[in-house]
């Protein structure tokens, strides 16, 4: 073929390449080859009509991979030939929609922070934008919160009702424009407007003015008031994180006595390193596009409240994400506590009249402003364990997160996840897609948020689930929801769902021993499991070691209360706790009499009971306080023989008893006895691991389950590992906590639906080939 002679491709494009400006990207680097023809967005994926001379259509179709935009995870390309029409340009045409399978195609792409171009344009006093607090291009700005369907277009999101400018139609026109096709594209004569509104002030004033608005909220938040502000994927409740009466205030109002708060600061104040001391992974992370909150080691010396996060040796940092905090930051010149603004464990609020409704007695006032916000987005929270910085909670900026499989589901599942920390996930031909974090399910708020994510996630991919999968607990919010569906159901027991989480991320194939280790989970027995080890392949878990069983005396507040924990082991075992509370009495008739004390063997109740016995804590205000407490104080050294195990069948059961008058022992100081317990409990895990490979040859371990957060623990456990010969597995992409339960249900639905039931990787992620 001469090399003059003009031919013609259509090239087929999936992965995340919508809402990224991936087409405007396309049409310049068509320009740059001398490529003519036409782009567009056809349900999920990007279809290209190009022509011209061999070698530098060629060339074209190779950047479309290799040079894509920054925010682009575009897929190889499908090149096949096709008829010259003879264009004279390359275009982008609207978009449109080629069938059902190309709909399931569809990738919705997370927020982004504020990218550098618009800072600086931001911070440029002869620019239109200048400190404008929306400003965004087709590289930063709202995605998934703000979208209504797909193709991601401007009349499909929330800024439809913001009619373009002309100046601002220049720039969505202009193919050599950074903002060519940037569908959230504004600036201060057309866009979003930000409203200052304080409780308290006479008349209830109103200011709907950037400026004015901008420079009011500052001022409030210098005179040591909290403000309730609208980000990307909800509101913030900001204050000043310098000031204990401050810090002291929110706490009080918002009835959250201990639970840490997350920081914002500048990025001057993050290299100034007199706040906290990041590793350079975790700073790395934080100015990363996502904009996670990450934990952090706490500076000594610290200008922060004492009360930001008590007890703990960490605190969460947060770098500015949107023009708005950062014009915030900036001007405020100092930490600002930012906190989600909602009711504890519920979704955060998303809307002016719903957050002065139930947020009017905690925050003195609020900074609005008029873009929409579609779906809630919390923040992402990271934490350095292993090593390694893992998710503890996926919101804005990572999630949705989609996963490819090795080979297709069957047909389309919806699983619903866990009740805490939920998430749900949504398995289309050969990937799953994971939600977001939504919360806790136990409010009216909190389902109904899960049923407008669920109802999102499926309508943009035009999916009618055939099969619900959920949780195996009968009392779950979101069985119970499954259940109320007219669909084909099936349960997951929870920590099978958890093993088979991380077997799907783990490199490799095979059988692996995961130990899932957690609060509580319903459990094939029909007791709260927590402290189980798992052998085997998803669709075909057995349970081969656990805890002694111990009765949770007042059943669910025996999560809240850690006293009742330490009391109950004390008195399965015999053993006298001398410093039981006073008011004992009816909660040893309980026991006693077995009223409302269901048998479990977690792990997680183990550390609340042993916060109690050693005198950190006896209750809690928030989930997981007690174990993060104790992780804090055990800063020393410790080495430890396991505790016994014995053979209950098929169980290889770890007795804790010895362990009591250890931890009731003065005779050590309550750091010892922390670092007792952890290295106590990570020796008698590899001991658990050893006896089973003797039996089973399996020196695969996964770890799952919240109780894995704690880093103290789970170093420990990795030492003891490897010193003993097993490869061991720590989740890096999904939490290790009930976050990961939704994925985990779809990992082992499609296990138990296979056609060949002996084939045990058809639910391996693609990237494990």
């Amino acid at each position: 073929m001469a090399s003059d002679t003009l031919i013609a491709q259509r090239i087929r494009l999936r992965g995340r390449i919508q809402g990224v400006g991936f087409r405007p990207f396309t049409v310049r680097l068509a320009q740059r080859h001398d490529v003519r023809g036409w782009v567009r967005n056809v349900g999920g994926e990007v279809e290209i009509h190009a022509e011209g001379r061999p070698e530098p259509l060629a060339r074209f179709v190779a950047g479309l991979t290799a040079e894509a935009p920054q925010l682009a995870r575009p897929d190889a390309p499908q090149v096949s030939a096709a008829t010259v029409e003879h264009h004279e340009d390359f275009r982008i045409l609207d978009s449109g929609m080629a069938g059902q399978a190309s709909h399931n195609r569809i990738v919705v792409p997370p927020d982004h922070f504020v990218c550098p171009d618009c800072l600086a344009e931001m911070a440029d006093p002869q620019a239109r934008r200048y400190r404008y607090p929306f400003t965004n291009c087709t590289q930063c700005g709202p995605r998934y919160t703000i979208i209504d369907r797909l193709p991601y277009d401007r009349p499909n999101t929330a800024m439809a009702g913001f009619e373009l400018c002309a100046d601002c139609r220049a720039e969505y026109d202009d193919p050599a424009d950074r903002r060519f096709h940037a569908q959230p594209l504004a600036c201060p004569r057309c866009g979003p407007t930000l409203e200052y509104l304080e409780c308290h002030q006479p008349g209830r004033a109103v200011l709907r003015d950037n400026e004015a608005a901008l420079a009011a909220c500052v001022e409030s938040l210098r005179d040591g008031l909290i403000v309730a502000v609208k980000g990307v994927g909800g509101y913030h409740l900001l204050c000043d994180a310098r000031s204990d009466a401050v810090v002291a205030r929110l706490r009080a109002r918002k009835r959250r006595p201990a639970k840490p708060f997350a920081v914002m600061l500048s990025e001057a104040m993050l290299e100034a390193g007199d706040i906290a001391a990041p590793t350079p992974e975790e700073g790395a992370l934080l100015r990363s596009a996502q904009r996670p909150i990450v934990l952090a080691a706490k500076k000594a010396g610290s200008a922060l409240a004492a009360a930001i996060a008590p007890g703990l040796g960490e605190v969460g940092l947060l770098l500015p994400y949107s023009p708005l905090h950062h014009l915030l930051v900036q001007a405020f010149d100092g930490p600002l506590v930012a906190t989600s603004a909602n009711i504890s464990g519920e979704p955060v609020l998303t809307d002016a009249a719903s957050v002065e409704q139930r947020l009017g007695d905690v925050a003195d006032a609020f900074l609005h402003h008029d873009r929409p916000i579609r779906r809630p987005a919390d923040d992402s929270v990271f934490r350095t364990v292993g090593g390694t910085p893992r998710p503890i909670r996926l919101g804005r900026g990572h999630a949705p997160l989609e996963f490819p499989l090795r080979r297709p589901v069957p047909s389309p599942l919806l699983a619903v996840g866990a009740d805490l920390k939920n998430t749900v996930a949504l398995a289309i031909d050969d990937r799953v897609i994971v939600s977001p974090h939504q919360g806790d399910l136990g409010s009216l708020r909190g389902l109904q948020v899960f049923a407008q994510v669920i109802d999102d996630l499926c309508r943009m991919r035009a999916v009618e689930p055939e099969m619900l999968v959920c949780d195996a607990h009968p009392g779950y919010f979101s069985t119970r929801w499954a259940s109320a569906r007219n669909r084909p159901l099936l349960r997951v027991g929870h920590h099978a769902a958890h093993a088979s989480a991380v077997y799907a991320e783990a490199p490799g194939g095979g059988p692996m021993l995961v130990f899932t280790w957690d609060g509580l989970g319903w459990g094939d027995d029909q007791t709260l499991w927590g402290g189980e080890a798992l052998l085997g392949t998803p669709g075909a878990w057995r349970r081969v070691a656990s805890l002694r069983p111990f009765r949770l005396i007042g059943g669910d507040r025996a999560s809240r209360d850690s006293w009742r924990c330490a009391l109950a082991l004390c008195l399965e075992a015999g053993v006298d706790w001398h410093d039981k509370p006073a008011t004992a009495d009816l909660a040893i008739a309980a026991w006693e009499k077995r009223v409302n004390s269901p048998q479990t063997s977690s792990v997680g109740r183990l550390f609340d009971a042993a916060a109690a016995l050693i005198g950190v804590t006896r209750e809690q205000s928030y989930e997981g306080e007690a174990a993060m407490r104790l992780e804090a104080l055990a800063t020393g050294k410790s080495n430890s023989d396991a505790l016994p195990l014995n053979k209950d069948g098929a169980l290889w059961r770890a007795d804790w008893a010895p362990l009591l008058p250890l931890l009731m022992s003065e005779e050590r100081s309550p750091a010892e006895r922390a670092a007792l317990l952890h290295a106590t409990l990570a020796a008698t895990l590899r001991e658990q691991a050893v006896k089973l490979r003797e039996e089973s040859g399996v020196a695969r371990v996964g770890l799952a389950g919240g109780v894995f957060q704690n880093r103290v623990l789970v170093e420990h456990v990795l030492r003891e590992l490897a010193a003993a010969g097993f490869t061991a597995f720590l989740p890096e992409r999904l939490p290790v906590n009930d976050a990961a339960i939704a994925f985990g249900q779809i990992v082992e639905a499609q296990a138990r639906l296979s056609a060949d039931p002996g084939r045990n990787d058809n639910f391996l992620l693609a990237r494990n080939q």
